[in-house]
């Protein structure tokens, strides 16, 4: 009978031995696998410099009174021009955003959807981002003109006859900008579109 306890006996010390050993190195994973995963998350190993990967390169919206790191600098001799000392003034209320602004040089000149009307409209665009919105609409204005002349094709001729219509017209052309500029330079950051002049025929 003795020799039946020490049989049994054996076999359970050598699986609690096992369960110990399966234990101890589960925990030694679980411990390992976090100090690791806070290693990378605090940036000691893993590459590191997270934080310079999401910095947005994109640009920035400027508030009134803030200087545009990318703005021409201002001519000199401004004094005597039109608008005074060549200056900027803010006013107080309204956007806390200062506005730069940017004027299609030709006019566009389009037949309408389903309709024997052609109009003729010169545009402007605005932003309240900084002043490489304003360049890039430079840089790509060839594209861009393409771009508008095509969405107004496809505007029907009713919808040029109320402000409503307008108004939906001039949501779809700063789509269109932006699309332009999101193809080219990654970033939109047009505003809004304005009708300098607007004539239907």
């Amino acid at each position: 009978m003795s020799e039946k306890k020490d049989k049994d006996a054996k076999p359970k010390k050598k699986g609690g031995g096992m369960m110990l050993k399966i234990g101890a190195a589960g925990a030694l994973l679980a411990v390992g696998g976090g100090g690791a995963y806070g290693l990378v998350a605090a940036g000691i190993i893993g590459g590191g410099g997270h934080g310079e990967e999401h910095e947005d390169k994109n640009p920035k919206l400027i508030k009134k009174g803030e200087e545009d790191p990318y703005a021409p600098a201002p001519k000199e001799g401004g004094h005597g021009e039109e608008g005074g000392g060549g200056h900027e003034v803010d006013g107080e209320g309204g956007s806390e955003y200062r506005t730069a602004y940017f004027s299609f040089t030709d006019d566009f000149t389009s037949n309408l959807k389903d309709s024997d009307m052609l109009v003729q409209v010169s545009l402007a665009c605005s932003t309240h981002r900084d002043y490489r919105v304003i360049l890039w609409l430079q840089k790509h204005e060839l594209a861009i003109r393409s771009a508008l002349l095509t969405a107004i094709a496809d505007t029907p001729g009713e919808e040029v006859q109320s402000a409503e219509g307008k108004a939906r017209l001039q949501k779809r052309l700063v789509a269109t900008i932006n699309k332009v500029l999101n193809d080219t330079e990654g970033f939109g950051g047009v505003d809004a579109v304005y009708f300098k002049t607007f004539i239907v025929q």
